[in-house]
């Protein structure tokens, strides 16, 4: 072990050894006498028991209790526990011992303004992902991260993730590059509000907006005034017009009454309203609208070896399918260890299926759980199999390249998808080879075999200094079912306070906020309850300001209530 993870490591042997034993009658008997059940001597094993001991010997007249050594024992906030914890998540905000840990969005590249306004609500860790953007992203991101921070003379750390042997399903072909527009309708189907949609110059950067852009000729945007009008034929070769109602140093904002599709190359008249000239113009590039895979139950979807682009099934024209959906799987590897049979879940769950047959270049599934209208299959999404055996290597070969990366500009690596100790040894050994050693190392637990072999996987981690646990809680439902996240996430986290080792609270926080503005009651419980750990993630959405904020309100009113498991 390593000397700072010694103690650590000997407390979790010992609360290990107390887990053999069936403990519950006997906590039973200790409430009965007001004592401590025991339920809370996870940090300090051998100082619970020994507090207990004195106070029976004390009830039953055999011996006199010793003030000091009851004191030490009883300690709720163990400082060491405290320092592992500051020495790989840094110092939390005053007020608030629980860190916030963000996934940036690609948009923190080029947005420092962004990345400050996180940190001032509340965001004192900035997590990039490596299985997203590229190196040149990466390293634009952590700059701001690092010059916001110097700003506001706080700390924020930086932990990357390796994507690990996680399996996604591969890219589906790109449909037509096209934008929707729809105006607001009440439950009849009137028109209550426009739309609105911003045209835009096609050399200028797109910036997030929850409003359409358009990109067209500068020369469109220099012209048009508050008042013209832009006709046109959308797709379907219906006539349309809109109203300039904004005129700003972005580019100008049209509102449409009626439903239009527009496309790449679409022309666009502008009518200027003072003189009656009509000049034309063309749209510029818009992105490439993703066609999903719609799958119903009963359906058949081939997952191929093959990196070609996934497709929607075809059908004729009385819907009788031809051929079936295909999408890719990023890691074909892994076909070797499947079996018919065995089952596979797709997109964090929300669609299943059954392996029907297999072979080295594809396999045959047929789709088990889907929503009644059909469930949508996305490029990039996660690919489990919870019956396999699947052994593949803890480090892949994009890994070892992204981890130069990570070691020369991050302050901690986290590895996804550990399955045993021989993966934590792996990323160990590829750390000594780069002469990284003060980086963190965070060790995700989000598969079956990763959550039974924790205890090992941990003493393997231990050797090096700091480290972190993170319940990794999408996947983790997924491979061991739903019904036993809350049980698993309960034994992670007395695992990881028996080691003294810093836990994180990840996956799905605060989601609803974080992408639509508004939270569920049921989030916030959620929210509440993620005190315990030493730090919670947020992922990425439009509104993750507000949902910062709203973490770190509710982290702080907690903080007076509990600590940790303790009222």
């Amino acid at each position: 072990m390593h000397p700072k993870s010694r103690d650590g490591a000997r407390n979790l042997a010992h609360y290990l050894a107390l887990r053999k034993f069936d403990t519950n009658a006997l906590r039973g008997d200790l409430r009965r006498l007001g004592l401590s059940s025991l339920d809370c001597a996870e940090r300090n094993v051998l100082g619970s028991i020994a507090a207990i001991e004195q106070a029976l010997s004390q009830l039953s007249g055999t011996g006199g209790a010793d003030p000091l050594k009851l004191a030490e024992a009883l300690r709720h906030r163990n400082p060491t526990a405290d320092d592992h914890r500051r020495a790989i998540l840094g110092s939390s905000p005053e007020g608030r011992d629980v860190s916030i840990m963000v996934t940036l969005p690609s948009e923190a590249a080029d947005n420092p303004t962004l990345v400050a306004e996180m940190l001032a609500a509340g965001m004192n860790v900035a997590r990039v992902n490596s299985a997203h953007d590229d190196a040149d992203v990466w390293e634009k991101m952590i700059a701001n991260v690092r010059q916001a921070a110097t700003d506001a003379g706080v700390e924020c750390r930086v932990i990357m993730d390796l994507a690990g042997p996680k399996l996604r399903t591969g890219e589906l072909k790109p449909g037509p590059g096209v934008i929707h527009v729809r105006p607001k309708r009440d439950p009849l189907g009137r028109v209550i509000a426009p739309r609105r949609i911003r045209l835009i110059p096609d050399d200028a950067l797109q910036r997030g907006t929850k409003i359409a852009v358009v990109p067209v000729h500068r020369e469109l945007i220099e012209y048009a005034q508050e008042g013209d009008e832009v006709r046109f034929r959308d797709t379907r070769g219906k006539k349309r017009r809109m109203r300039v109602v904004v005129k700003d140093d972005k580019g100008i904002v049209l509102e449409s009454f009626k439903g239009a599709y527009i496309a790449t190359g679409s022309k666009l008249t502008l009518v200027r309203q003072e003189t009656g000239e009509k000049l034309d113009y063309r749209v510029g590039e818009l992105p490439a609208v993703e066609q999903p895979l719609l799958l119903h139950v009963g359906d058949t979807l081939i997952v191929h070896q093959a990196n070609t682009p996934g497709e929607p099934a075809k059908e004729d024209a009385k819907g009788v399918i031809l051929k079936p959906a295909h999408i890719a799987c990023q890691q074909p590897e892994v076909f070797e260890y499947l079996s018919p049979g065995e089952t596979i879940s797709l997109n964090d769950g929300k669609i299943s299926g059954v392996i029907r047959k297999t072979s080295p270049e594809q396999l045959e599934v047929e789709i088990t759980k889907a929503k009644p209208t059909g469930s949508r299959l996305r490029g990039q999404r996660g690919m489990n199999f919870p019956q396999s055996d699947i052994r593949l290597p803890g480090l892949t070969s994009v890994d070892k390249t992204n981890l130069k990366f990570v070691a020369k500009f991050a302050d901690a690596v986290s590895l996804s998808f550990i399955r045993k100790p021989a993966d934590v040894e792996l990323l160990l050994a590829e750390l000594d080879e780069l002469g990284a050693d003060d980086l963190g190392l965070v060790i995700k637990v989000e598969t079956k075999k990763g959550f039974k072999s924790l205890p090992k996987v941990m003493l393997a981690a231990m050797r090096r200094y700091p480290i972190a646990i993170m319940i990794a809680r999408g996947d983790l439902a997924v491979e061991c079912g739903w019904e036993s996240l809350a049980e698993l996430q309960e034994e992670i986290l007395w695992v990881c306070e028996a080691a003294r080792v810093p836990v994180m609270w990840a996956t799905q926080v605060l989601e609803q906020e974080a992408k639509k503005g508004l939270p569920s009651r049921a989030e916030i419980t959620d929210a509440a309850q993620s005190q315990r750990a030493d730090c919670v993630m947020l992922n990425k959405g439009p509104h993750i300001l507000a949902a910062i904020r709203t973490l770190d309100s509710i982290l702080r009113r907690m903080q007076t209530l509990r600590f940790r498991k303790s009222s």
